[in-house]
């Protein structure tokens, strides 16, 4: 076998363990941050009695804390408005422990605190596209949700919802996290439905990277890893295991693996749709992908048997319909609509939301499918296809 040609993006250390977060005050010391911002969401870290511990931690040994609360997804407006209010306070490092647009945040704040523009200039397809330098401030990553896996990406999400809504990034290698902590003490106080929108959120970022026409046998091998995973650990999250470490732990590394193989191999038809539906609505990302995911897979699976049917993409989709569904079949047919099936009782037993419960309508399909990329999708669907897979979760 002729193994292919691939590129690989750079990881950052990563620590991962229950108690890790404890290494915070040393690696800020490595990293010379001893005047930080602290980047959290607005609740459930203050909630836990996590917050106060944290702060005290890093106030002990000397480090001055500066708290900046993300509540919700980063804005351009926000992000301009903390860098204009810290550029002149010496930060020297950035940390950044919460969810996902925690995460964005810290790194978007990182990456523009050393410069005197906005953000909005460099943001992909909205701004004046100027390229990020990439000098940026030292950043950490501790996520405390299992889903978007930006912990280990080179890119910020930045929203703004409305008419004119968009949801883009701000993107350079150099962004990516100097430092990774994934403790599992910090993940069990997630609540349910948040549990379970990041879950399929990681779910949908490890399946399309792994059906990506740009795949390579290590971002299969990852993406494996991590969707064993899910199919391991996803319901019990959202159930009897939610304060249950070692599976918040699992989850947490099917979102890292996911961070890891969407860098390298991107990503299809369901993130193409979360862009815009998320920049016209007010929808949190994991509920976009976690809603239209089995719709996804249903329309990829149809349209490959009817045009490609001897495509790689069906072989990886039955194999993994016998993961999930804990059997082996006789045929692809079979195990890609025992995939379906269980993607479905998904669907169900999360509660996902439909879109329409959103406020989005038929009447909006056009504006959506206008704004839709199809890269890096098994098949190219047309746009037909798209309108009936959201058509489903209306």
């Amino acid at each position: 076998m002729v193994m292919p040609a691939f590129n690989f993006a750079k990881v950052p250390p990563i620590y991962f363990g229950a108690g890790k977060l404890k290494l915070l005050p040393k690696i800020l010391r490595q990293l010379k941050g001893s005047n930080i911002l602290l980047v959290t969401g607005a609740h459930s870290l203050q909630s836990s009695g996590k917050l106060p511990q944290i702060e005290t931690m890093l106030r002990t040994v000397g480090i001055e804390v500066h708290p900046v609360i993300c509540n919700g997804e980063p804005t351009t407006s926000m992000i301009d408005r903390t860098c204009a209010e810290y550029r002149k306070a010496s930060i020297d490092g950035v940390v950044a422990i919460g969810g996902g647009s925690v995460v964005d945040a810290g790194k978007a704040l990182s990456a523009m605190l050393p410069h005197n523009n906005s953000l909005f200039d460099h943001l992909e397809g909205v701004g004046l596209g100027i390229p990020h330098s990439g000098v940026k401030t030292p950043f950490i990553a501790i996520p405390t949700t299992s889903g978007t896996g930006g912990e280990v990406t080179k890119n910020a999400v930045i929203s703004e919802v409305g008419p004119l809504g968009y949801k883009k990034s701000l993107r350079h290698e150099n962004l990516i996290p100097d430092v990774v902590i994934v403790d599992g003490e910090l993940l069990t106080s997630c609540p349910r439905h948040v549990t379970a929108a990041c879950g399929m959120d990681a779910f949908t970022q490890l399946l399309e990277p792994y059906l990506s026409p740009t795949a390579s046998p290590l971002t299969d091998a990852i993406a494996w890893s991590g969707l064993e995973a899910i199919k391991n650990n996803l319901l019990l999250a959202c159930g009897e295991g939610a304060n249950d470490i070692a599976v918040r732990e699992g989850m947490a590394y099917a979102s890292l693996m996911s961070g890891i193989t969407l860098a390298n191999a991107g990503l299809g038809i369901v993130h193409g749709l979360a862009s815009p539906i998320g920049g016209f609505f007010p929808i949190p990302h994991g509920v976009v992908c976690g809603t239209l995911v089995a719709a996804s897979v249903r329309a990829n699976v149809q349209a490959l048997w009817a045009r490609t049917p001897e495509s790689p993409s069906l072989d990886k989709l039955a194999r993994l319909g016998g993961l999930l569904s804990e059997q082996s079949y006789s045929n692809k047919e079979e195990a890609c609509k025992a995939l379906v099936k269980v993607l479905d009782n998904w669907t169900e037993v999360l509660k996902l939301p439909l879109l329409r419960e959103y406020g989005v309508q038929q009447s909006d399909l056009d504006r959506i499918l206008d704004k839709t990329a199809n890269r890096n999708n098994p098949i190219e669907l047309s746009r037909d296809e798209i309108r009936a897979l959201v058509e489903e979760r209306l």
